[in-house]
């Protein structure tokens, strides 16, 4: 089989909109005698199901858990990049593909990631026409901050849950149209139906009754997220199994890029045999916090009693140009070699300390709390300390994986009619995602792509 990406001609700011100019339409009386399953409900599911409905088309929409409002979306933390440039330090569209690019090593599809950034800025316009209630500065406009890998602001985030209300907008969105959109909770996608050649529909299981289901459609969206659990203890929830994405695969959908799985250097450390997963901690604290770990190994003191002239705040005398915001990469090969060299903290011995004193003496307990306090409230509850008065303990874990099936520009896979949005598919990150590019490929997909390129298809 050739894969021909079919990307649009023209230079790279002009692909999306000359795929646009000359896409194949349906006629809005078409539209509702067409039926579209939606495998997922996250960010990518709960878009593309929402847009859908609204254009008039007929949707069935699937989910592993007893509400959509419970997809692991929701577990996104610390933000959305966009192209605002509300700080006005030099942003721009090419500045968030090239950051992009070189974060994913430079083997993402250029031509999705270019019109990735050419969308941002529409998605955060349509999260707060939604009511999504990002941050603000004093004198109204939306927030920014700063993540791993850029060297300018353009994170939009809400506290420490910007996934969880990222996902209400998409589901009230969904709840608006429900009309149009059968839901079906508590479902296990067991195949995928290929007629002649072309994804008609899926085979179900309904964990409630054990009951077979069989539901038929004109295509299929799968945006059932990727397949981090194949490792042991990642941040992905345990139902979170990639099952529905390997089902496709056996019926043809091809696989690209297996081995591009991210590991997030902002978790809490692992604390004995009986868990099922790991929890993250928001990359956003490294804008404030500061890694550091014992200049001596096997230094066992507390934190608080080892003097800073004995303290090793290696990412920022390694790279100075980006201190503690390195890219996620970077920040978790220095971890893992902290610990080698046996300069880990805590009763394993796996962990390094990201310490707020410094921030909280320089901008008070109160703004502290401001930007994370439901993240410094989740840490104690897990752990019992409480990062006001000693640094948190943090080790990287797997969480995002930047393979997926392979799709086209039009995001459809390798069977025609199955289309792949979300962090499914491979086409986005290349080997690196950088934090906050997932909520943005997942939302771009389903809000402002998938309309179009379902439509030329159908």
């Amino acid at each position: 089989m050739v894969l021909d990406p079919r990307i649009p001609h023209g230079s790279l700011k002009d692909k999306w909109n000359n795929f646009k100019d000359h896409c194949q339409l349906v006629n809005p009386n078409n539209k509702r005698k067409h039926t579209v399953i939606v495998v997922g409900t996250g960010l990518a599911g709960a878009s593309a199901a929402s847009t859908l409905a609204e254009l008039g088309y007929h949707v069935k929409s699937f989910c592993i858990q007893d509400s959509p409002r419970r997809a692991h979306s929701i577990a996104a933390q610390g933000g959305i990049n966009a192209t605002k440039n509300y700080p006005n330090d030099g942003d721009s569209i090419w500045r968030l593909f090239y950051d992009t690019i070189k974060g994913g090593d430079y083997r993402s599809r250029e031509a999705n990631v270019y019109r990735l950034a050419q969308i941002s800025n529409h998605i955060i316009d349509h999260c707060v026409a939604q009511g999504v209630p990002f941050a603000r500065e004093y004198g109204g406009l939306l927030a920014n901050r700063s993540f791993g890998g850029a060297q300018v602001s353009r994170t939009f985030y809400a506290r420490g849950q910007t996934g969880q209300q990222l996902l209400l907008g998409a589901y009230s969105a969904m709840m608006k149209m429900a009309d149009q959109i059968e839901i079906f909770t508590r479902r296990e996608m067991l195949d995928l139906v290929v007629i002649d050649g072309h994804a008609r529909g899926i085979i179900t299981r309904n964990l409630i009754t054990g009951e077979l289901e069989r539901h038929q459609g004109d295509a299929v969206l799968l945006c059932t997220g990727g397949y981090g659990n194949v490792f042991y203890l990642s941040t992905n929830g345990r139902n979170s199994n990639v099952t529905a994405a390997w089902r496709c695969y056996k019926r043809g959908a091809y696989f690209a890029n297996p081995c591009y799985t991210q590991i997030h250097p902002t978790c809490i450390p692992v604390s004995g045999d009986y868990q099922s997963k790991l929890t993250l901690m928001s990359e956003s604290l490294r804008n404030d916090g500061r890694v550091w770990v014992p200049l001596k190994p096997g230094d066992d003191r507390p934190p608080n009693e080892i003097p800073e002239a004995e303290r090793d705040y290696y990412l920022e005398k390694r790279y100075p140009s980006f201190g503690n915001l390195v890219p996620r990469d970077v920040a978790s090969r220095n971890a893992k070699q902290m610990t080698d060299e046996g300069r880990g903290v805590g009763t394993t011995g796996l962990a390094v300390y990201l310490d707020f004193q410094d921030a909280i003496a320089r901008d008070g307990k109160d703004k502290i709390t401001a930007r994370y306090g439901n993240l410094f409230q989740m840490y104690q509850r897990i752990t019992d300390e409480n990062p006001y008065e000693e640094p948190m303990r943090i080790y990287p874990a797997v969480h995002y994986t930047m393979g997926g099936l392979w799709v086209d520009y039009h995001l459809m896979s390798t069977v025609p009619g199955l289309f792949v949005l979300g962090e499914a598919n491979f086409s986005d990150h290349g080997a690196n995602r950088l934090g906050a590019s997932a909520l943005m490929q997942g939302l771009a997909d389903g809000y402002f792509v998938i309309p179009y390129t379902l439509g030329d298809y159908l």
